[in-house]
């Protein structure tokens, strides 16, 4: 007979893993957020989707739109791996340009292997739900044959004209930024390399073989670059490079003053940015931890979460993130809290004026160990298995389960403040 009992165990700790108030799909696999765009008062949120299986193939580009950052729908398939076409391999990542008010996705289209991709464009009307793409890519390999890879394009304007730069990777392992001009988006022109590890900023924070999801802004006076690390076929961590861009020849140069983590978690990869009047916010991918094995991401079905929407500032030279003002609308009551008492809140923040840990004991084993912690003022986010940490010197993003034994334990050296997080009531 089956063992009901370990099946109920096995469907609560499945659940309880599961994060409820992020951008996260019911079945199959997610990475890297893409097309971050606000179009007519709704955000919308793309992302790199496998709907088959918690495994990283045939990439489409999910979708999911909200009107408050707070509660998201989840919205039909957007791009859709066309075989024969310029994204047969995978819609892979990139951005979404308001188009003289066309919706226009301009991302990685895979032919058949990522050494073989393209810049390909597909078109929306102001929904975002029904997509036409383009039938070749608009640009493809650079005819550098030592240019071993490109992928993620980001488009951006520079002193009223339009640009988009773009990760590589050369076969001597030193990663570069492509740039080009693309006033009509469907018209590339090659400007070279903005940024190339010959660049001592760079060389220092940036070691890779490729740049990937590179994100360029204008954040106060300075501009801003984002570089996600791919080092010999291993997901590095995020740098941030501040600096200067400056005309160049026929394009421009990025010349970095600083540089620094994003974020020091284990799991955090591929942000991108969505550009706001009055701020840049930011999300990210948060993969699966170690501890999740293939045979509990087969049974539970999905891999993969976003992380929250996170604004981002410069203090000084160093760049800060802090969760968006919005998510103080997700707090739905005080929870009173004393040392040492153990947490079975699904979803939780918690404030500290000083130092903060947080562990998890596992009341199976009385196994107990530090999932996170902090020296200084904090503002922790707990969602089933995601805990992102902002504190005083920067943000940490890891993944830890709780399963069906899990409890949260808090330790402080002051008083703490603990709310239940949930989406508010629908009006």
């Amino acid at each position: 007979m089956p063992d009901v009992e370990a099946a109920d165990r096995r469907a609560t700790a499945i659940e309880r893993d599961r994060p409820q108030l992020h951008i996260h799909p019911e079945h199959g696999w997610l990475n890297d957020p893409n097309g971050l765009c606000r179009i007519d008062g709704i955000y919308h949120v793309f992302y790199q989707f496998n709907p088959a299986g918690p495994f990283h193939d045939d990439i489409h580009w999910g979708h999911a739109s909200s009107v408050d950052l707070l509660g998201w729908t989840a919205e039909p398939v957007a791009l859709v791996p066309r075989p024969g076409g310029p994204d047969a391999g995978g819609c892979w990542s990139g951005c979404i340009v308001d188009d003289n008010g066309v919706p226009t996705a301009v991302y990685t289209g895979v032919i058949d292997t990522p050494q073989n991709a393209g810049v390909v464009l597909s078109r929306s009307d102001r929904t975002l739900r029904d997509w036409s793409g383009d039938h070749e890519c608009r640009i493809g390999m650079p005819e550098d044959p030592e240019i071993s890879d490109v992928r993620d394009p980001f488009v951006f304007d520079y002193d009223g004209r339009r640009y988009a730069v773009q990760g590589a990777g050369h076969v001597m392992g030193a990663p570069q930024l492509l740039l080009y001009r693309c006033d009509d988006l469907t018209n590339w022109i090659p400007l070279g390399p903005l940024l190339t590890i010959d660049d001592p900023v760079a060389a220092a924070v940036g070691a890779a073989n490729i740049w990937e999801c590179p994100n360029l802004f204008q954040l106060g006076d300075s501009w801003v670059l984002l570089l996600s690390l791919w080092r010999n076929h291993v997901l590095s961590g995020v740098r941030y490079l501040i600096g200067d861009l400056m005309p160049h020849g026929d394009g421009l140069l990025f010349r970095s003053r600083t540089g620094g983590t994003l974020d020091s978690g284990p799991t955090f990869y591929a942000p991108q940015i969505l550009l706001e009047p009055d701020r840049v916010l930011l999300w990210g991918w948060a993969w699966e931890g170690a501890d999740r094995s293939d045979e509990t991401l087969g049974e539970a079905g999905w891999s993969g979460t976003l992380t929250s929407p996170r604004e981002l500032t410069l203090d000084g030279d160093v760049l800060m993130m802090r969760p968006a003002a919005e998510l103080k609308g997700l707090r739905r009551e005080l929870v009173p809290y004393a040392y040492g008492e153990q947490l079975e809140l699904g979803a939780f923040e918690v404030l500290s004026p000083t130092r903060l840990v947080l562990r998890m004991i596992d009341t199976a084993t009385e196994n107990e160990y530090v999932v996170a912690q902090s020296d200084g003022p904090v503002r922790l986010l707990v969602d089933g298995s995601l805990i992102e940490c902002f504190g005083p010197t920067g943000t940490f993003t890891t993944r830890e389960y709780p399963g069906a034994y899990g409890r949260w334990i808090l330790e402080s050296d002051g008083p703490i403040t603990v709310w239940r997080l949930g989406l508010p009531p629908r009006v």
